[in-house]
């Protein structure tokens, strides 16, 4: 029995819809952090040459059986061989435990709206910061609000909720993106900003930082863990999907550059470390804006960005998992968003505990937090990317063909998708490990 399946509406729906899984908190918060941890220019070079020629390959495999055999992941896997339905489990499982953290920091942002909305900016935002996650209620309270607002998207389905979500927010998130990276360069340190950026140091040139932005680079682009095979079932029949997956990296690339130029005149101008690490968007970027003209609102639409980026991407990773309930247990859409809900609500209050209370508390020697971010992003992101390649090279028949065609262009990328790309994730999942 064929499954009637829902469609995006529009082949620009779908664009916007997958870019706004894809852009999120790794173009905004992770990517300009992790450039300048890895010399800025090389490591952005770098990047889009993997990008480019390298994770191309995933993403088209994820597009591609998404297209074809328009089911969740788990299906999708059962379909071409019941041995791999357990991949599709992983998948989900993967794309369940990452807003367990990931919608923790999406409450820090909440708070941090409030923060600059009413100007009731601190002294000193590492004080603030470290006082206000270390709290019981409050960051688990704005965790769960943050949550529920991501919900209320797919909970009205495909066309009426995640369309429209990302129909509006996708374009003011741009908006203001481009505001503010405008802002930047008027600022005294654009200049060394800039060159930063785009002036490769090949001194910073070796395996750790080639492995470091392959890896960057699959994180940002959701592969592996099912969002994008999901939105992919979505496909109309006609939809190129080389085109698409090259239209989704040259969107999610140009996102990721206007955030570096952004951060990094800001960061050259106050004379912050560019690796200052993950704190950059809680510590360092608030205490600069409270310090400039007009600070507030710019801190506050900075802060905006940030919620745009994050539950966009959000609505994928919880479409994904309701998605998978639907199709596997046979239930309404808004039951399956109602046990997904809760799902992530019961292990994202341990996480934002994870700072106070439940500190001293670890599992192979870290938080709860810490355990949720290394195990998804280290390992299970860049584990299922390589089975996913895998099974579409050599257990999918005329899965090439279909997708690439029969040209020049689909025996190279035969080449990579059957040998050289998982090899490199091999050497991505050893790296990640260590």
């Amino acid at each position: 029995m064929e499954i009637k399946r829902a469609q995006w509406s529009s082949h620009i729906s779908f664009i916007i819809a997958t870019v706004g899984s894809a852009v999120g908190l790794g173009n905004i918060w992770r990517f300009p952090y992790i450039m300048g941890k890895n010399g800025g220019g090389i490591f952005l070079l770098t990047y889009l040459l993997l990008i480019a020629f390298i994770c191309i390959i995933p993403l088209c495999c994820e597009l591609g059986l998404g297209k074809i055999y328009k089911q969740d992941a788990i299906n999708t896997f059962n379909t071409i061989n019941p041995k791999f339905k357990w991949l599709g489990w992983l998948c989900i499982i993967t794309v369940t435990l990452i807003p367990c953290f990931y919608f923790v920091v999406g409450g820090w942002i909440l708070n941090y709206i409030w923060v600059f909305l009413t100007s009731q900016l601190p002294q000193n935002f590492s004080i603030y910061f470290s006082q206000f996650s270390s709290q019981i209620f409050m960051p688990c309270f704005l965790t769960i609000l943050f949550l529920i607002m991501t919900a209320m998207f797919p909970f009205k389905g495909i066309n009426n909720g995640i369309e429209k979500a990302n129909n509006i927010m996708m374009p003011l998130f741009t908006i203001i993106l481009i505001i503010l990276s405008l802002f930047a360069l008027t600022l005294p340190g654009a200049k060394e900003g800039l060159i930063f950026m785009f002036k490769p140091d090949f001194s910073h040139f070796d395996k750790t930082m080639i492995l470091t932005a392959l890896g960057q680079a699959l994180f940002t682009l959701s592969i592996g863990m099912g969002t994008i095979l999901t939105y992919g079932s979505y496909m109309k029949e006609n939809t190129n999907i080389v085109k698409s997956a090259y239209t989704l990296i040259i969107c999610d690339t140009f996102i990721a550059v206007l955030a570096g130029i952004m951060i990094f005149p800001i960061v050259f101008s106050f004379g912050v470390e560019p690796s200052a690490g993950a704190t950059l968007a809680f510590i360092s970027m608030p205490q600069m804006f409270s310090q400039l003209p007009f600070g507030a609102f710019f801190g506050l639409i900075f802060f905006a960005l940030l919620f745009f980026a994050s539950i966009t991407s959000g609505i994928s990773m919880m479409e994904t998992t309701i998605a998978a309930f639907i199709d596997n247990f046979n239930i309404s859409r808004k039951k399956a968003t109602i046990i997904t809900t809760a799902i992530i609500a019961i292990i994202s209050i341990p996480a934002s505990l994870s700072f106070g209370l439940l500190s001293n508390f670890k599992i192979l020697n870290k938080t709860v937090f810490d355990l949720l971010d290394y195990s998804t992003s280290n390992i299970f992101l860049p584990l299922n990317t390589l089975f996913i390649c895998l099974i579409a090279g050599w257990f999918t028949p005329d899965f090439i063909k279909k997708v690439f065609g029969e040209n020049f262009i689909a025996k190279i990328f035969y080449i990579l998708l059957k040998f050289i790309v998982p090899l490199i994730l091999i050497c991505v999942l050893i790296s990640g490990i260590n």
